[in-house]
């Protein structure tokens, strides 16, 4: 098997946990199941980084009135960028996202 039809193959039984990944908590999933395929892993990578900013904008949101237009404001960004990311696993990319995948990288598991 070439490089290429290995990669291909990875992101073929990475495809579903790699799109699970940036539903909220779903990422714990793929980190669990698939822990082993690369494309999985990075996109379950990114989605733990968009939770952990979830939860952040939830305890931020006990703020009155500023600390709910922050969490708003957060959620429609989370939102946003899970659904491009959402895309960009369904096309089969690895694609990179602003301040969210300097984290990712980061995360040893």
């Amino acid at each position: 098997m070439t490089e290429t039809q290995h990669k291909d193959q990875e992101i073929k039984e990475g495809k579903f946990f790699a799109i699970i990944s940036y539903i909220s908590f779903l990422c714990i999933v793929a980190l669990l199941l698939k822990k082993h395929n690369k494309f999985a892993l990075y996109h379950a990578k990114h989605g733990l980084v968009l939770f952990v900013f979830e939860v952040a904008g939830f305890i931020i949101s006990i703020i009155p009135i500023l600390g709910w237009l922050i969490w708003t404001f957060g959620i429609v960004v989370i939102s946003l960028v899970s659904i491009w990311g959402i895309l960009q696993a369904l096309m089969g990319n690895y694609s990179r996202i602003p301040l969210v995948s300097g984290i990712a990288d980061k995360i040893i598991l």
